[in-house]
């Protein structure tokens, strides 16, 4: 990635929100970047940030072998930010005393604003109170030279404390959270009125850096694109073609996983809209004869894995290859794929990416939004001008309809399957709530019921409702639909959809549960 101009450099000690803390400084408008502790030294050098975060961690900072910043951050004369481990480590590096507290601090604790500071400006005046999230079990028992208390909790008598000569400050609780209600703010503070940032990191601006590099990167070369049909490759497919033009080709592999008419909708955008181009692969046989009557969840996936790429890889050939090949990877993707513990790498989901194509095929990866939340993405769809009913669509899986027919998939369960779905998310339109839900579907059971029907016995499929909220897909609730929604959309299912006499809603959350169904 090329340094921005105006980066924040988080450091992550492997803390469980340090993605949170890139998404508040993003949302103030300022570019960010994590590296794991390990290549702290190298992600400095390479990204010359103007401001350090330094984020949480499970570790304690009297542990052996208990992990540290780089010692350059603090002699560089840039403004730092230690939350929660952050402020021990710093604290410790820079001459005070840390140890384990006998009063811990879990969840919602109370500070007193002993003294104003530019991280509580227009924020929290002197002598206030204020909610925030702690979770920590060490605590300061000394600070570094120079250093001042600004506030205080009931466990925590050091709780914010800073030099404001040298511009850096230690934070006990964690502003990342929305369990601190101020939180967003108190970061805004840091790097607009601390490190003096602009805020001039926009969607507007990623456009157009993102097309130079692109440019650069590509040169005469020919692209090819893997259409899923899903937000992240199209939107990374329109803002290439900005870039190079008819350097591109996209190839969609319609699988016959697809949900109801989600096939023509791709296509009529990519060829009528933004006039790309497009090779639209109809593999629905190939993949439907391979998938009929398989049970195992894994297998499917695994053949579905394998014949995209097949087929992906013939058509490749059909245009006479490439010299790149373009993924719509995302930031949560990259930072994943980094072992935290400083191991192999973990493999990035394989849904994210076409597997070894590119050594298979001698190809160099485009991966236009690896610097992006998915948030950011629709922005960016949004500022390429993709129809809003597009960007805002539900995440779908990439082995589609297959994996939410559990047991045998066959066309005619398929079939059932498309036309449960669609009038389900239907009825959720019509409601007002696709915007309110995270994703929202239906599964066929492999299970038949008997029902009655115009005076006669059915003996037909159990359909499952699944609709769930959440952030980022790693937890999520079911969503507390009214009994009188539930009731309407049963109703015209088992009344429009020939071979479903039963409707029932899942009530699950994750974990135990996962989303999807397989």
């Amino acid at each position: 990635m090329t340094a921005h101009p105006d980066t924040v450099l988080i450091i992550d000690f492997g803390s469980q929100v340090t993605q949170l803390i890139a998404r508040r400084v993003r949302e103030a408008g300022v570019y960010s970047e994590i590296v794991p502790f390990q290549s702290a030294e190298e992600g400095f050098h390479r990204l010359k940030p103007k401001a350090v975060i330094l984020s949480g961690s499970p570790a304690s900072t009297g542990d052996i072998g208990a992990p540290r910043a780089p010692q350059a951050i603090f002699e560089a004369g840039i403004p730092v930010l230690g939350i929660c481990y952050g402020q021990m480590t710093m604290c410790v590096q820079l001459g005070g005393k840390a140890e384990p507290s006998t009063h811990r601090e879990y969840g919602r604790a109370f500070l007193e604003i002993e003294k104003n500071c530019a991280l509580f400006d227009g924020i929290w005046p002197e002598g206030t109170r204020h909610q925030v999230w702690m979770s920590h079990g060490d605590r300061v028992i000394d600070m570094p030279e120079g250093f001042e208390i600004f506030a205080r909790s009931p466990g925590a008598p050091y709780a914010v404390f800073g030099d404001e000569t040298r511009r850096m400050y230690g934070i006990m609780f964690h502003p990342e959270v929305v369990h601190t209600p101020d939180g967003a703010r108190l970061l805004s503070n840091f790097v607009h009125r601390v490190a003096g940032l602009s805020g001039d990191w926009t969607m507007a601006a990623f456009r157009e850096q993102a097309i130079a590099e692109i440019r650069a990167k590509v040169g005469d070369g020919k692209v090819i694109c893997g259409l899923s049909g899903g937000v992240d490759s199209s939107v990374a497919a329109v803002l290439i073609h900005e870039a190079i033009g008819d350097q591109l080709t996209c190839i969609f592999v319609d699988h016959g996983l697809l949900r109801m008419n989600e096939a023509e909708e791709v296509v009529t955008m990519f060829r009528d809209h933004y006039n790309i181009p497009l090779v639209h692969v109809q593999a629905q046989d190939t993949f439907l004869d391979a998938l009929e009557g398989e049970n195992d969840p894994e297998v499917k996936r695994k053949t579905i894995g394998r014949l995209f790429v097949e087929t992906f890889e013939a058509e490749a050939k059909k245009l006479g290859g490439a010299d790149f090949l373009a993924q719509g990877t995302l930031y949560p993707d990259v930072i994943e794929s980094v072992s935290f513990s400083g191991g192999p790498s973990v493999t990035i989901k394989s849904h994210h990416n076409v597997g070894g194509l590119p050594e298979r095929m001698n190809m160099k990866l485009v991966e236009p939004l690896r610097e992006l939340f998915k948030d950011e993405v629709r922005l960016l769809g949004k500022e390429l001008g993709l129809p809003e009913h597009f960007i805002g669509r539900q995440p779908f899986p990439g082995p589609g309809l297959a994996i939410r027919c559990p047991g045998g998939v066959t066309r005619d369960k398929l079939r059932i399957l498309r036309e449960a779905d669609a009038i389900y998310l239907d009825e959720i339109r019509k409601a007002g709530l696709y915007d309110a839900i995270w994703q929202a579907f239906a599964v066929l059971l492999p299970v038949q019921t008997v029902g009655v029907m115009g005076d006669g016995r059915t003996y037909e499929f159990v359909c499952a409702l699944r609709a769930v909220t959440s952030v980022d897909g790693m937890t999520a609730d079911f969503y507390p639909f009214d009994m009188d929604f539930l009731g309407q959309a049963a109703t015209r299912i088992i009344n429009e959809v020939k071979g479903i006499n039963r409707v029932v809603y899942d009530v699950t959350s994750k974990p135990p549960g996962t989303i999807e169904w397989e």
